[in-house]
């Protein structure tokens, strides 16, 4: 979330192993699923963690409720706090997100952070088309 590209490994994908649906399924469940999209239910509650996953897929991300996270890259390495954000989304805001490579994320707020993920499948740029 929060228009944020971080790099793919050098053969452009991540193992199927790491995809959010496999890596973790107690914080997404899938409303609808075709060859051009998957739509994405993510619900984090407030302390809780994902484990490491991906999302291989630009998308566009539906604001349901909002709570401060904290993102980290595979190695714990913190590559987004959305505490720092100047602004921060309001609930019905849509947002781009460009492919995000292995990550977790942790709900550092009082609320449970809920957004809807419309993914893009066969859309690996970061760039909307």
């Amino acid at each position: 979330m929060i228009d944020q590209e971080v790099s793919s490994n050098d053969s452009g994908e991540w193992p199927a192993s790491l995809d959010a649906m496999t890596a973790a399924p107690e914080y997404h469940r899938v409303l609808l699923e075709n060859d051009q999209v998957r739509v994405l239910d993510t619900s984090i509650g407030p302390g809780q963690s994902t484990p490491v996953h991906t999302h291989a897929s630009p998308g566009i991300y539906y604001v349901l409720n909002w709570s401060d996270f904290i993102r980290y890259d595979a190695d714990g390495n913190v590559i987004l706090d959305s505490r720092t954000l100047a602004a921060k989304p309001n609930t019905g805001a849509a947002l781009w997100a460009a492919p995000l490579g292995p990550h977790s994320a942790r709900n550092v707020g009082t609320e449970d952070l809920h957004v809807i993920a419309v993914e893009l499948k066969g859309a690996r740029s970061g760039t909307p088309q």
